[in-house]
Protein backbone atom coordinates (compact mmCIF):
# COMPACT_ATOMS: atom_id res chain seq x y z
CA UNK A 1 0.00 0.00 0.00
CA UNK A 2 3.39 2.74 1.33
CA UNK A 3 4.61 1.50 -1.81
CA UNK A 4 1.67 2.43 -4.45
CA UNK A 5 1.37 5.90 -2.65
CA UNK A 6 4.56 6.60 -2.98
CA UNK A 7 4.67 6.06 -6.92
CA UNK A 8 1.38 8.48 -6.96
CA UNK A 9 2.98 11.15 -5.09
CA UNK A 10 6.34 10.90 -7.36
CA UNK A 11 3.97 11.27 -10.21
CA UNK A 12 2.44 14.51 -8.07
CA UNK A 13 5.43 15.87 -7.97
CA UNK A 14 7.17 15.71 -11.29
CA UNK A 15 3.89 15.42 -13.97
CA UNK A 16 2.06 17.93 -11.50
CA UNK A 17 4.63 19.82 -10.16
CA UNK A 18 3.13 20.68 -7.01
CA UNK A 19 4.39 22.49 -4.42
CA UNK A 20 6.06 20.15 -1.48
CA UNK A 21 3.46 21.24 1.08
CA UNK A 22 0.22 19.76 -1.17
CA UNK A 23 2.29 16.47 -1.63
CA UNK A 24 3.03 16.24 2.26
CA UNK A 25 -1.16 16.54 2.19
CA UNK A 26 -1.66 13.95 0.30
CA UNK A 27 0.43 11.64 1.69
CA UNK A 28 -0.80 12.17 4.77
CA UNK A 29 -3.87 11.84 3.56
CA UNK A 30 -3.55 8.53 2.30
CA UNK A 31 -1.33 7.16 5.04
CA UNK A 32 -4.00 7.74 7.24
CA UNK A 33 -6.67 5.44 4.74
CA UNK A 34 -3.49 3.15 4.64
CA UNK A 35 -3.34 2.72 8.47
CA UNK A 36 -7.00 2.30 8.46
CA UNK A 37 -7.30 0.08 5.66
CA UNK A 38 -4.70 -2.16 7.38
CA UNK A 39 -6.45 -2.53 10.49
CA UNK A 40 -9.36 -4.06 8.45
CA UNK A 41 -7.32 -6.40 6.67
CA UNK A 42 -6.93 -4.80 3.13
CA UNK A 43 -3.06 -4.20 2.08
CA UNK A 44 -3.45 -3.86 -1.04
CA UNK A 45 -4.97 -1.03 -3.59
CA UNK A 46 -6.52 -3.49 -5.71
CA UNK A 47 -8.36 -5.07 -2.32
CA UNK A 48 -10.74 -1.87 -1.39
CA UNK A 49 -14.37 -1.68 -2.61
CA UNK A 50 -16.24 1.21 -2.63
CA UNK A 51 -17.92 -0.09 0.86
CA UNK A 52 -14.26 0.23 2.71
CA UNK A 53 -14.32 3.82 1.72
CA UNK A 54 -17.56 4.95 2.99
CA UNK A 55 -17.03 3.30 6.10
CA UNK A 56 -13.95 5.03 5.86
CA UNK A 57 -15.66 8.91 5.85
CA UNK A 58 -18.22 7.34 8.39
CA UNK A 59 -15.32 7.21 10.63
CA UNK A 60 -14.33 10.48 10.15
CA UNK A 61 -17.38 11.62 11.01
CA UNK A 62 -17.31 9.88 14.34
CA UNK A 63 -14.26 10.87 15.20
CA UNK A 64 -15.30 14.46 15.01
CA UNK A 65 -13.49 15.50 11.77
CA UNK A 66 -14.38 18.75 10.02
CA UNK A 67 -16.37 18.51 6.68
CA UNK A 68 -13.75 20.70 5.31
CA UNK A 69 -11.18 17.89 6.74
CA UNK A 70 -13.29 15.02 4.92
CA UNK A 71 -13.84 16.67 1.91
CA UNK A 72 -10.26 17.15 1.69
CA UNK A 73 -9.12 13.74 2.36
CA UNK A 74 -12.30 12.60 -0.13
CA UNK A 75 -10.35 14.54 -2.84
CA UNK A 76 -7.18 12.59 -2.16
CA UNK A 77 -8.92 9.19 -2.46
CA UNK A 78 -10.50 10.03 -5.28
CA UNK A 79 -7.26 11.16 -7.14
CA UNK A 80 -5.09 8.52 -6.12
CA UNK A 81 -7.82 5.84 -7.23
CA UNK A 82 -7.65 7.59 -10.72
CA UNK A 83 -3.65 7.27 -10.95
CA UNK A 84 -3.95 3.88 -10.05
CA UNK A 85 -6.72 2.97 -12.41
CA UNK A 86 -5.05 5.06 -15.59
CA UNK A 87 -1.10 3.35 -14.10
CA UNK A 88 -2.78 0.02 -14.70
CA UNK A 89 -2.88 -0.98 -11.02
CA UNK A 90 -6.11 -0.88 -10.31
CA UNK A 91 -9.76 -2.56 -12.38
CA UNK A 92 -12.69 -0.66 -10.58
CA UNK A 93 -12.34 2.83 -9.15
CA UNK A 94 -13.72 2.02 -6.00
CA UNK A 95 -13.81 5.84 -4.97
CA UNK A 96 -16.12 6.79 -7.95
CA UNK A 97 -19.54 6.62 -5.52
CA UNK A 98 -17.89 8.50 -2.57
CA UNK A 99 -19.25 11.59 -1.56
CA UNK A 100 -18.17 14.29 0.19
CA UNK A 101 -19.71 16.72 2.43
CA UNK A 102 -21.09 19.69 1.34
CA UNK A 103 -19.14 22.85 2.59
CA UNK A 104 -20.39 26.15 3.78
CA UNK A 105 -18.04 28.37 2.26
CA UNK A 106 -16.95 30.99 4.48
CA UNK A 107 -16.71 34.47 3.58
CA UNK A 108 -12.96 35.55 3.69
CA UNK A 109 -12.04 37.45 7.00
CA UNK A 110 -10.23 40.73 5.77
CA UNK A 111 -8.08 42.91 8.71
CA UNK A 112 -9.42 46.60 9.45
CA UNK A 113 -6.17 48.56 7.85
CA UNK A 114 -6.11 50.25 11.27
CA UNK A 115 -5.34 46.31 12.89
CA UNK A 116 -2.94 45.75 9.75
CA UNK A 117 -1.10 48.71 10.53
CA UNK A 118 -0.34 47.77 14.06
CA UNK A 119 0.71 44.40 13.15
CA UNK A 120 3.16 45.89 10.61
CA UNK A 121 4.77 48.37 13.46
CA UNK A 122 4.34 45.14 15.95
CA UNK A 123 8.16 44.03 15.42
CA UNK A 124 11.14 45.27 17.48
CA UNK A 125 12.94 46.33 14.25
CA UNK A 126 15.95 47.22 16.81
CA UNK A 127 17.29 43.96 16.47
CA UNK A 128 17.73 41.71 13.04
CA UNK A 129 15.06 39.69 13.87
CA UNK A 130 13.15 42.51 13.99
CA UNK A 131 14.04 43.69 10.87
CA UNK A 132 13.40 40.70 9.29
CA UNK A 133 9.33 40.37 10.91
CA UNK A 134 8.72 43.79 9.83
CA UNK A 135 10.20 42.81 6.10
CA UNK A 136 8.27 39.46 6.06
CA UNK A 137 4.77 41.11 7.28
CA UNK A 138 5.05 44.29 4.98
CA UNK A 139 6.00 42.01 1.71
CA UNK A 140 3.24 39.63 2.62
CA UNK A 141 0.37 42.58 2.74
CA UNK A 142 2.10 44.37 0.05
CA UNK A 143 1.67 41.33 -2.23
CA UNK A 144 -0.78 39.15 -1.16
CA UNK A 145 1.33 36.13 -1.51
CA UNK A 146 0.67 32.88 0.39
CA UNK A 147 2.68 32.06 2.72
CA UNK A 148 4.44 29.10 0.80
CA UNK A 149 5.25 31.51 -1.60
CA UNK A 150 6.90 34.01 0.83
CA UNK A 151 9.33 31.57 2.38
CA UNK A 152 10.00 29.79 -1.22
CA UNK A 153 11.43 33.27 -2.51
CA UNK A 154 14.78 33.86 -3.42
CA UNK A 155 17.20 37.31 -2.88
CA UNK A 156 17.07 37.45 -6.74
CA UNK A 157 12.92 37.67 -6.22
CA UNK A 158 13.10 40.90 -5.40
CA UNK A 159 14.20 43.68 -7.63
CA UNK A 160 13.09 47.02 -4.84
CA UNK A 161 15.01 48.68 -7.82
CA UNK A 162 11.97 48.44 -10.22
CA UNK A 163 9.55 47.79 -7.44
CA UNK A 164 8.20 44.11 -8.13
CA UNK A 165 8.76 40.83 -7.03
CA UNK A 166 8.72 37.65 -8.85
CA UNK A 167 6.52 34.72 -7.28
CA UNK A 168 6.08 31.42 -7.84
CA UNK A 169 2.72 30.09 -7.57
CA UNK A 170 1.34 26.88 -8.11
CA UNK A 171 2.59 24.62 -10.61
CA UNK A 172 5.73 26.78 -10.87
CA UNK A 173 4.20 29.49 -12.61
CA UNK A 174 5.86 32.83 -12.32
CA UNK A 175 3.65 35.62 -11.50
CA UNK A 176 5.20 39.87 -11.13
CA UNK A 177 3.84 41.50 -8.42
CA UNK A 178 4.52 45.09 -7.60
CA UNK A 179 5.60 46.29 -4.35
CA UNK A 180 4.92 50.13 -2.82
CA UNK A 181 7.95 52.38 -1.80
CA UNK A 182 7.53 51.39 2.11
CA UNK A 183 7.54 47.71 1.68
CA UNK A 184 10.90 48.60 -0.77
CA UNK A 185 12.57 50.26 1.84
CA UNK A 186 12.32 47.88 4.47
CA UNK A 187 13.43 44.71 2.04
CA UNK A 188 16.63 47.12 1.50
CA UNK A 189 16.83 47.33 5.30
CA UNK A 190 16.60 43.49 5.56
CA UNK A 191 19.10 42.47 3.00
CA UNK A 192 21.69 45.36 4.38
CA UNK A 193 22.00 44.80 7.49
CA UNK A 194 20.13 42.33 9.16
CA UNK A 195 20.26 39.32 7.03
CA UNK A 196 23.98 38.97 7.02
CA UNK A 197 23.08 39.58 10.71
CA UNK A 198 21.12 36.11 10.56
CA UNK A 199 23.34 34.32 8.38
CA UNK A 200 26.30 34.47 10.46
CA UNK A 201 28.85 31.52 9.44
CA UNK A 202 26.09 29.57 7.92
CA UNK A 203 25.10 31.53 4.77
CA UNK A 204 22.54 30.46 2.58
CA UNK A 205 22.85 32.05 -0.94
CA UNK A 206 20.01 31.37 -2.53
CA UNK A 207 17.24 32.19 0.11
CA UNK A 208 16.06 35.57 0.96
CA UNK A 209 14.23 35.00 4.54
CA UNK A 210 16.22 32.94 7.54
CA UNK A 211 15.56 31.71 10.77
CA UNK A 212 18.58 32.04 13.43
CA UNK A 213 20.29 29.35 12.34
CA UNK A 214 20.73 30.92 9.20
CA UNK A 215 18.24 28.89 7.04
CA UNK A 216 15.28 29.02 5.44
CA UNK A 217 12.87 30.52 6.93
CA UNK A 218 9.69 27.99 7.04
CA UNK A 219 5.52 27.94 6.93
CA UNK A 220 6.06 27.25 10.50
CA UNK A 221 8.34 29.44 11.69
CA UNK A 222 6.30 32.22 9.87
CA UNK A 223 2.90 31.46 11.25
CA UNK A 224 4.39 31.24 15.10
CA UNK A 225 6.01 34.47 14.05
CA UNK A 226 2.99 36.15 12.70
CA UNK A 227 0.99 35.06 15.63
CA UNK A 228 3.81 36.66 18.38
CA UNK A 229 3.60 39.68 17.05
CA UNK A 230 -0.55 40.17 16.33
CA UNK A 231 -0.82 39.42 20.35
CA UNK A 232 1.81 41.98 20.50
CA UNK A 233 -0.45 44.49 18.90
CA UNK A 234 -3.49 43.82 20.86
CA UNK A 235 -5.33 42.40 17.68
CA UNK A 236 -7.98 40.11 19.50
CA UNK A 237 -9.40 37.99 16.21
CA UNK A 238 -7.38 35.43 14.71
CA UNK A 239 -4.32 36.39 12.37
CA UNK A 240 -2.78 34.33 9.98
CA UNK A 241 -0.83 34.40 6.56
CA UNK A 242 -3.70 34.34 4.69
CA UNK A 243 -5.66 36.97 6.65
CA UNK A 244 -3.08 39.40 5.26
CA UNK A 245 -3.95 38.13 1.71
CA UNK A 246 -7.81 38.48 2.18
CA UNK A 247 -6.92 41.82 3.81
CA UNK A 248 -4.67 42.65 0.84
CA UNK A 249 -7.20 41.53 -2.00
CA UNK A 250 -10.16 43.50 0.00
CA UNK A 251 -8.31 46.72 0.50
CA UNK A 252 -7.24 46.85 -3.11
CA UNK A 253 -11.02 46.78 -4.22
CA UNK A 254 -11.74 49.15 -1.36
CA UNK A 255 -9.53 51.47 -3.54
CA UNK A 256 -10.96 51.10 -6.62
CA UNK A 257 -8.96 48.35 -8.35
CA UNK A 258 -9.97 46.51 -11.22
CA UNK A 259 -10.31 43.35 -10.30
CA UNK A 260 -8.90 41.54 -12.97
CA UNK A 261 -5.06 43.32 -11.96
CA UNK A 262 -6.34 41.54 -8.09
CA UNK A 263 -6.79 38.36 -10.05
CA UNK A 264 -3.28 38.52 -12.00
CA UNK A 265 -1.68 39.93 -8.57
CA UNK A 266 -3.04 36.80 -6.57
CA UNK A 267 -2.46 34.17 -8.73
CA UNK A 268 -5.93 33.19 -8.99
CA UNK A 269 -6.80 31.08 -12.24
CA UNK A 270 -10.39 32.11 -12.93
CA UNK A 271 -11.72 35.58 -12.09
CA UNK A 272 -14.61 33.91 -9.40
CA UNK A 273 -12.40 32.92 -6.84
CA UNK A 274 -10.86 36.90 -6.98
CA UNK A 275 -14.91 38.22 -6.70
CA UNK A 276 -15.18 36.42 -3.90
CA UNK A 277 -14.07 39.59 -1.75
CA UNK A 278 -16.12 41.74 -3.75
CA UNK A 279 -18.98 41.89 -0.98
CA UNK A 280 -17.09 42.99 1.30
CA UNK A 281 -15.61 46.35 -0.85
CA UNK A 282 -18.96 47.36 -1.69
CA UNK A 283 -19.36 50.37 0.85
CA UNK A 284 -16.00 51.81 -0.64
CA UNK A 285 -17.14 50.87 -4.87
CA UNK A 286 -20.08 53.14 -3.86
CA UNK A 287 -18.50 55.85 -2.73
CA UNK A 288 -15.96 55.54 -6.11
CA UNK A 289 -19.29 55.44 -7.89
CA UNK A 290 -20.93 58.73 -6.05
CA UNK A 291 -17.46 60.20 -7.00
CA UNK A 292 -17.16 59.27 -10.64
CA UNK A 293 -20.23 58.70 -11.96
CA UNK A 294 -21.48 62.22 -13.90
CA UNK A 295 -25.13 61.93 -13.34
CA UNK A 296 -24.78 60.60 -9.06
CA UNK A 297 -24.58 64.33 -7.79
CA UNK A 298 -27.28 65.68 -9.89
CA UNK A 299 -30.54 67.10 -8.63
CA UNK A 300 -33.83 64.98 -8.55
CA UNK A 301 -36.13 66.36 -11.20
CA UNK A 302 -38.01 67.42 -8.22
CA UNK A 303 -35.60 68.93 -6.15
CA UNK A 304 -35.46 66.53 -4.03
CA UNK A 305 -31.76 65.04 -2.52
Amino acid sequence: MNEAIGRFIAHLGEAKRLSPHTLDGYRRDLADLANWLADQGVAQPDGVRPYHLSAYAQQLRKLGRSPATISRRIVSIRAWFQYLQAAGEAGANPALTLEAPRLERQPPQAMPLADVERLLEAPDTGTPAGVRDRAMLELLYATGMRVSELVSLDRTDVRTALGIVACRGAAGKERLIPIGSLCGEWMIKYEEEARPALLADKPDPDALFVNHLGRRMTRQGCWKLLKKHAQAAGIAAEVTPHTLRHSFAVHLLEGGADPRSVQEMMGHADLSATMVYQPMAKPRLKDVYAQAHPRSRRPSPTGDR
